[in-house]
């Protein structure tokens, strides 16, 4: 809106309409990014219409390019997954333009394979699924037509809120919108510390023999504006980072007391908790005497008890 007054003023509503183009985020949650574009178109006809536009005036020009938050270091390979469901969900959204990051992007620089990938996926999802062919997929559909109004309205409240404060520029310089910002960031942190959202090859599913993929690093960009950039994986890998710098491994000892049927699901879930942060996992298993032998053979300082809560009363200590 500060954009479109000062184009206003000088060129008339519609042909600064016309001059403004919007650049999206999509991401892998496929329903909420064809939502998101869906209430943009909503809420900036709104905004044309109460600005004066004539109705030949055309839609909001939609760039939608596949979000770096998500994109991983580790198992990069997973983006390839991420990018794909993302140029979906922004073709069924509607959007004019996609763009695809090459699943390497947040290790370096990307090679030819991965550019040559990540043009081929929107390629393919043209030419071979007809995606284009189609006017508005989701229209129709109850949850994507309940989700688009959802967010169309929570939208125009925060909109309406920040212009009340005195615009975008204002809040930007004020730290009304950094502050909003940050404390979205800091939800979805702990929704992802805690597994609740869990990051497949990262925070889940962690594959501790992978070879590293190195890329040359990319051109660093100065970030001087008052919004920092941050990935959704950077935590977990952190930890994995620490873990593969230390002299040995760090490994945790895995006691699975009692019958197979009885530890089988814990120790499974120990392993894919401790491997998320570079841990590896040693299990023992067998009697009493046996598990105790084999965490003194391990190495490790820490032992992880795996099995039933009737078990841990009776055998724990």
């Amino acid at each position: 809106v500060a954009y479109l007054r000062a184009l206003a003023a000088g060129l008339g509503v519609d042909a600064a309409l016309g001059r403004l183009e919007f650049r999206y985020a999509v991401t892998a949650d496929q329903f909420l990014s064809i939502a998101k574009l869906r209430a943009a178109r909503r809420i900036w006809d709104r905004i044309a219409e109460l600005s004066g536009a004539s109705d030949s005036r055309g839609a909001q020009l939609q760039h939608a390019v596949t979000s770096a938050a998500m994109m991983t270091q580790r198992d990069p390979w997973v983006n390839l997954l991420r990018t794909t469901i993302a140029c979906f969900a922004a073709a069924v959204g509607g959007a004019d333009a996609i763009t695809v990051l090459p699943f390497d992007h947040a290790v370096g620089l990307p090679d030819d394979l991965a550019r040559r990938i990540a043009r081929n996926t929107q390629s393919i999802l043209h030419d071979e699924s007809s995606l284009a062919r189609v006017t508005d997929p989701g229209g129709g559909s109850g949850y994507v037509e309940s989700l688009t109004h959802a967010l169309a309205a929570e939208a125009w409240s925060r909109f309406t809120e920040i212009e009340r404060a005195g615009g975008a520029l204002a809040g930007l310089d004020s730290g009304d919108i950094p502050t909003a910002i940050a404390a979205t960031r800091t939800r979805r942190a702990a929704e992802i510390a805690h597994r609740r959202a869990p990051i497949t090859g990262v925070s889940e599913f962690a594959f501790l023999q992978e070879r590293p993929l190195t890329r040359p690093p990319a051109p660093s960009v100065a970030n001087t504006g008052p919004i920092e950039a941050h990935r959704f994986a950077e935590q977990f890998e952190a930890l994995r980072d620490r873990a593969d710098a230390a002299p040995s491994r760090p490994r945790v000892f895995l006691a699975a007391l009692g019958p197979a049927a009885v530890h089988s699901a814990r120790a499974a879930f120990a392993a894919l908790l401790f491997a998320a942060g570079g841990i590896r996992s040693v299990t023992g298993t067998g009697g009493l005497d046996e598990i105790v032998k084999a965490f003194l053979d391990s190495g490790s300082a820490l032992a992880c008890l795996c099995s039933s809560d009737k078990l841990y009363a009776e055998s724990a200590a």
